[in-house]
């Protein structure tokens, strides 16, 4: 017996299988509701429930906090409903128009940016045609069947290839193996696209880009999307790092820059050493927003990057600077540390 998950105020409406999470029956009959990693950890998709019964699988505290639980929220990609259920959820799309879909890929080349950011470009079969929306993500499936998750940095038109900024995170399984083995022409398997992050374009709100490390793939993906269709709404992207160095296509923003007269660049670090000769902004890119932009009411921000990052952002940019919830869309990476606990408790 299937079981009718209701969303609103958007009306939108389908059906979840017995055992089925909700984020997976939404995505299977294209309902697009807000999500990051799909794996209980990143808290993406939470969104409160209004009627029902609904039990969650495994997943991170961080995401959904006991608290939150017996205040009506859950996770939409954990959470398994046990009755007809209606959702609150105002972030809702319809993305039926790029299905998602598994197909090889062959990687085409491998450009260290930074000692520990690599620039990975994927070939696509040339038969085939993979639409995605600009900010969207695709997952390797491993040999065991375990996933990782890359946003794409590079918008449609610039295709027919993918670009990935895959930053190595030491002893993680897929990153040890992009640093130290991985080769031109080495064929993967890959699925999407996935994610709910892309630029609502029926909006005329001025932007916010909060970017942190390589939460940048995506923001680039978006900004070329924006340069390419002429969508010259005000922008400001924010890039945070702890060092120079994590500002790992500072050039390529620069340019953007003066190419663009609506996007202006604030590049902020937050541990810069003497021996770096910083001279930009310091601090957290966070608060650096909110230092210039006391009053988000009339913005909308769009951040990726590190949880810590965008969760702040979230709560400081609503509490203090009076940004409606409804205009902060983000992508919250999961490092190979959540992924590996993630696999491990599944």
């Amino acid at each position: 017996m299937s079981f009718n998950i209701s969303v609103l105020p958007s009306g939108r409406g389908f059906a979840a299988e017995p055992g089925e999470a909700i984020l997976a029956a939404g995505i299977r009959s294209g309902v697009g509701l807000p999500y990051g990693c799909k794996d209980g950890a990143c808290g993406s998709c939470k969104c409160r429930k209004l009627e029902g019964t609904v039990v969650h699988g495994p997943h991170q505290n961080k995401a959904l906090s006991p608290e939150e639980e017996a205040n009506g929220f859950i996770l939409t990609c954990c959470g398994v409903p046990q009755s007809d259920v209606v959702l609150e959820s105002r972030q809702v799309t319809d993305e039926s128009a790029f299905p998602i879909r598994k197909m090889p890929t062959r990687v085409i080349a491998l450009e260290k940016k930074s000692h520990d950011v690599m620039l990975v470009k994927l070939q696509l079969p040339a038969n085939d045609t993979f639409r995605y929306h600009a900010g969207q993500y695709i997952e390797f499936i491993l040999r065991d069947g375990a996933r990782r998750s890359y946003s794409m940095g590079n918008a449609p038109h610039n295709g027919p290839g993918v670009e990935l900024h895959i930053r190595h995170m030491p002893g993680g399984k897929f990153t040890d193996h992009v640093f130290n083995a991985m080769k031109e022409k080495e064929i993967l398997r890959i699925e999407g696209p996935y994610g709910s992050f892309f630029l609502r374009e029926d909006s005329a709100r001025p932007m916010i880009l909060l970017a942190s490390g390589t939460g940048f793939a995506p923001i680039k993906a978006v900004i070329e999307h924006m340069q390419f269709k002429g969508i010259d709404r005000p922008a400001t992207l924010y890039w945070g790092g702890r060092r120079s160095s994590d500002l790992y296509l500072d050039d390529w923003v620069r340019a953007r820059a003066a190419e663009m007269p609506n996007l202006r660049y604030v590049p902020v670090i937050s541990d810069a050493e003497p021996a770096d000769g910083w001279r930009g902004r310091t601090g957290f890119v966070h608060q650096a927003v909110l230092e210039d932009f006391p009053d988000l009411s009339a913005y909308q921000v769009y951040a990726c990057g590190a949880p810590i990052v965008v969760d702040s952002a979230r709560a400081d940019y609503v509490r203090l600077a009076g940004l409606s919830e409804d205009e902060f869309y983000a992508d919250a990476f999961t490092t190979e540390a959540d992924k590996a606990q993630a696999d491990a408790v599944a």
